[in-house]
């Protein structure tokens, strides 16, 4: 502590400070002596560190990455004179001076290859001089999807055991009624309005403690109620320790049906999952004297169990998960693929048929893959369609017409930044690549998030960010694979424009839900777009909407790219953010962007046609 206090103290002489002492006269005086600042408390290890302080950094293990500390290192950077794995390196080696540093491949390495040609930029500055600033700019390749679906006929090989891997099992009836009864004692909890406030009276352990007895005496109630006879039998002791199964089973059932249908428990899910990382302190968990949280049931871990991983090697599962569309198609057709999806189902579900593991079970696994099917077209494919409008309808280097240019300038319309035509379509086509290799990861995604949320080894810090109170909580393992996936991206379309900052633990997204939450709501952005364009050729089927159109926008074509032009300028221009160093275009400002633009669709010229086509607003039903 710097001393403060009067003149006369201990090491001083006189009321003078001894020289060699560090104290506010020393500070204030011209002749500063070293011995003094050498002898600074801090700098001796003195003071502690304060509680809302991170740990200092720990050098990385031998043979892993400087950068993340977790996985092993393939290039070695002559010029940082460190080793790097391949994402990391390509991050920070991305542009700029560090372009020009030359690697060597470390014998560990999984794949050696040919000396690496940097593209990273220093990127630890999110701030709009950075966005707009200079930079080498190359046209971009047309973005091509990654780890798609196996064609049909083609052999699977392993892409169904590794996407299996983080795909929940689908709920069976009796464990729906069991849903019921959790989301119902959700709903009449307070628990975030007790636990995440300050307070002066009990210990937070034990008002965690009492919350979640209090839920699983609701839990307990309802099923009782429900099923007289069943409670009974399981609640006859009043032994809350006793029953950690059920309890266990209940809570994992309203997190895998999160996951596979995340329109659901909206206003439940949150509560839950905070609940469970409460949950797992350790103070808690000996007062509590059971674990909440068990391992989520996926297809891959109830094949595992069984010894039944061939049957998602086997070539009938593509056509045994696939989805059955109907636009477009003859009834006949239809009828056809339903047949032969349910006989490949038949078949499978009793060629893998053993002890243990049902054809019922066999039979919810192919469904729960097609779920997963489902999700991907209903999340994936909207910015897949979106890609698709731009590279039809806009030029990568220079607009057709200056009405449907895509150059944007900070100041104007509200953006936030300034490019060009070429600039901005490159920036425009990254992001939507970058939110369909979220999209297509999110399960896994979704699992990492869980395993941060739930670890018994983070914890968390209750903090205003500015929008409330919120638990601030690193997130290694979501943020390790969000930068595998921006690394893919990069690569796949050749060239990147703008900060490559992914927020996450911070004021911006302060945990892992939080980021889960806003990167699951792309789909409610662009499947309205989508929808609206979709159905402008009907529009024109009638006499008196086809004359409305031709009247105010010319054409069928001019109102499309129209309506396209201003999203891709004004929904991908760094705005929506409350203050200068927010949003721009940082990966989840590029998402703030995008939402900003949406709530100002009243205002455009042409809000008119998405209600002739049926829009009701960004969070209805499609």
């Amino acid at each position: 502590m710097v001393e403060v206090g009067p003149p006369v103290q201990n090491g001083s002489e006189n009321g003078v400070p001894k020289s060699g002492t560090f104290s506010l006269h020393n500070i204030l005086s011209a002749d500063h002596d070293s011995e003094a600042i050498e002898n600074h408390p801090a700098l001796n290890g003195e003071i502690s560190r304060g509680w809302d302080e991170e740990a200092t950094t720990r050098p990385a293990a031998e043979g892993c990455c400087i950068e993340c500390e977790d996985q092993p290192a393939q290039l070695f950077c002559e010029n940082c004179a460190d080793a790097y794995c391949d994402v990391c390196y390509s991050a920070q080696h991305r542009k700029g001076s560090r372009k020009t540093h030359k690697t060597q491949v470390l014998e560990s390495s999984r794949k050696p290859r040919e000396q690496v040609e940097a593209k990273g930029e220093d990127h630890q500055m999110d701030t709009v001089e950075d966005d707009d600033g200079d930079e080498d700019w190359e046209p971009i390749a047309s973005a091509q999807p990654s780890g798609a679906q196996p064609a049909m006929g083609s052999t699977v090989g392993e892409w169904f055991v590794d996407r299996s891997r983080f795909i929940p099992l689908r709920l069976t009836l009796g464990e729906r009624k069991f849903l019921r009864l959790l989301e119902a004692a959700l709903s009449v909890s307070e628990y975030t309005d007790k636990i995440d406030t300050l307070s002066f009276g009990q210990s937070k352990a034990k008002r965690i403690v009492a919350q979640i007895k209090e839920l699983c005496a609701i839990m307990s109630g309802l099923l009782l109620s429900a099923d007289y006879k069943a409670g009974q039998e399981l609640f006859q002791d009043r032994d809350f320790q006793a029953n950690e199964d059920f309890y266990q089973t209940v809570l994992e059932l309203g997190r895998r049906h999160k996951i596979m249908n995340p329109d659901k428990m909206r206003t439940t899910y949150g509560k839950l999952i905070y609940i469970l990382q409460d949950s797992q302190a350790p103070e808690v968990k000996d007062l509590l004297g059971f674990s909440c949280v068990k391992p989520i049931n996926t297809v891959y871990s109830v094949l595992k169990e069984s010894d039944a991983l061939d049957m998602l090697r086997d070539d009938l599962i593509n056509p045994a998960t696939q989805e059955i569309h109907s636009e477009g198609r003859s009834r006949r057709e239809i009828q056809r693929d339903i047949k032969t999806k349910e006989r490949a189902i038949e078949t499978l579900s009793s060629r893998y048929q053993r002890r243990g593991l049902s054809q019922e079970t066999l039979r919810q696994c192919l469904y729960s893959i097609g779920d997963n099917h489902a999700f991907l077209r209903v999340n994936r494919d909207p910015c897949e369609r979106m890609i698709k409008y731009l590279q039809d309808h806009f030029h990568p280097t220079q607009a057709k017409d200056p009405k449907n240019s895509l150059a944007i300038r900070s100041g104007k319309g509200g953006a936030r930044l300034s490019h060009d035509h070429s600039k901005q379509y490159a920036y425009v086509i990254q992001s939507l690549t970058l939110w369909r290799e979220i999209l297509h990861d999110m399960f896994h995604l979704w699992s990492l998030a869980e395993e941060d949320l739930l670890s018994d080894s983070i914890s968390y810090r209750l903090r205003d960010t500015g929008q409330g109170l919120n638990r601030v909580q690193p997130s290694p393992k979501t943020s390790r694979l969000m930068h595998t996936i921006l690394h893919k991206a990069q690569k796949s379309v050749g060239s990147w424009v703008g900060s490559s900052v992914i927020h996450m633990g911070d004021h911006n997204v302060p945990n892992a839900l939080l980021f889960i939450d806003k990167y699951t709501q792309i789909y409610r952005i662009l499947l309205p777009i989508c929808n609206t364009l979709n159905q402008i050729p009907n529009l024109m089927d009638k006499p008196a909407l086809r004359s409305y159109i031709e009247d105010d926008f010319g054409s069928a074509g001019n109102l499309t790219k129209e309506i396209l032009s201003d999203f891709f300028r004004h929904g991908f221009d760094g705005s929506g953010a409350d203050n200068f160093y927010d949003a721009g275009s940082c990966i989840d400002g590029r998402l703030t962007s995008a939402w900003n633009w949406c709530s100002t669709l009243e205002k455009k010229r042409f809000f008119p046609i998405f209600l002739l086509t049926g829009f009701t607003g960004f969070d209805g039903d499609w």
